[in-house]
């Protein structure tokens, strides 16, 4: 409900000559909550960012805060705290003096500030480097500061906008489950921008997921992944094929014309011709185009209906060689009217020839 929610936007819209930033944005979030904006580059989830941060002014609706509309209150007030990408830490300054920055502007005592900073130092695991600058930290090092800057003067909401942009992924990876860990121990609530599907997932409590300036869809990361509800969403989740032509797969052939389908690999079995199936007369053949290893997995791109699906297989299975003769057998498929692009047309299809092979086996 929405007195439930800490931070909300109501009908906010925001436009930049002909681009329109912001399309009737509409969500709330709950207090203590780490929220995902997600979304590929330019569908406005920077500018939802910016204007809560009152770093840009909505040209209509309203931002609210902890209950307060927050539309003409100057960034300085708003109780926020925020991490830039490029982290904007002050190159001649030391650890410390970067996460004091904001308390000396605010005339926090010296006494009051050294504790402060203490304890931050403390809680992102630099201490020892409190006298290093910004040049003689490493990129993830560099992150923690700026996230102990943002955190100093104690607000109730943090943003961070890509926070792991400018970081390689090993340490990305470890940074994802340090903030987690972070916001989880401070309970602060926070948002933070990315474009990076798996980092939404392992690291959000809920995902917002922006396109074209509006919103697609909001909710668990398990909720956006397994039921979307738009054909956007569908096929930015995940590592997706579309198939307009689905009725030519068996177990398709009843959904009729005019749809779309869309399948991820996770839903595409692939076996050996010598290999028993329990989907066996439900099969179709396919002929590998590419075979990639992915570390724990191999990944398959096989040819069906000259529709190039992708399909993932367990190390530990019998190889499969490109130009190798395969069956393959869909077992669920995402539906939707082609050329549709509402928000509740999006059908989850399992294959039609399940349902018989399990009366077959019983």
């Amino acid at each position: 409900m929405a007195e439930q929610n800490y931070v909300e936007l109501r009908h906010v819209n925001k436009k930049y000559k002909d681009f329109q930033a912001s399309d009737d944005i509409n969500f709330g979030i709950g207090k203590g909550k780490l929220i995902g904006l997600l979304g590929p580059s330019g569908s406005g989830k920077t500018t939802i960012l910016r204007m809560l941060a009152g770093l840009e002014h909505a040209d209509s609706g309203e931002i609210i805060i902890d209950g307060r509309v927050v539309n003409d209150v100057p960034a300085s007030e708003r109780g926020i705290g925020f991490v830039f990408q490029n982290y904007a830490l002050f190159r001649y300054m030391t650890v410390y003096d970067n996460i004091a920055f904001g308390l000396d502007v605010k005339k926090w005592k010296k006494a009051d500030i050294r504790r402060r900073v203490d304890e931050l130092v403390e809680l992102v695991g630099l201490k020892g480097f409190e006298k290093r600058y910004p040049n003689q930290l490493s990129g993830g090092q560099r992150q923690r500061v700026a996230f102990a800057r943002a955190l100093a003067p104690n607000p109730e909401l943090l943003l961070l906008d890509e926070p792991f942009a400018a970081i390689d992924a090993k340490v990305r990876q470890e940074l994802r489950s340090w903030l987690r860990e972070m916001i989880t121990r401070v309970g602060i609530t926070s948002i933070f921008v990315t474009h990076d599907q798996d980092e939404a997932i392992e690291v959000a409590d809920e995902i917002i997921i922006t396109n074209h300036g509006h919103i697609e869809q909001a909710g668990t990361p398990i909720e956006i992944y397994s039921q979307p509800k738009t054909p956007f969403v569908t096929e930015f989740m995940g590592s997706p094929t579309r198939i307009s032509n689905i009725t030519s797969f068996h177990g398709y052939e009843e959904l009729g014309e005019g749809l779309h389908a869309v399948v991820r690999p996770e839903h595409v079995s692939v076996t050996k011709k010598t290999e028993q199936s329990r989907f066996s007369s439900s099969v179709e053949e396919g002929v590998v185009e590419r075979v990639m290893f992915r570390g724990r997995e191999v990944e398959l791109h096989v040819r069906v209906h000259d529709v190039l699906l992708v399909a993932n297989r367990r190390l530990e299975e019998a190889s499969i060689t490109e130009g190798e003769r395969v069956n393959v057998f869909i077992y669920q498929v995402f539906a939707f009217p082609a050329g549709e692009n509402g928000t509740q047309n999006v059908n989850i299809v399992e294959n039609a020839n399940i349902e018989t092979e399990k009366l077959f086996y019983i």
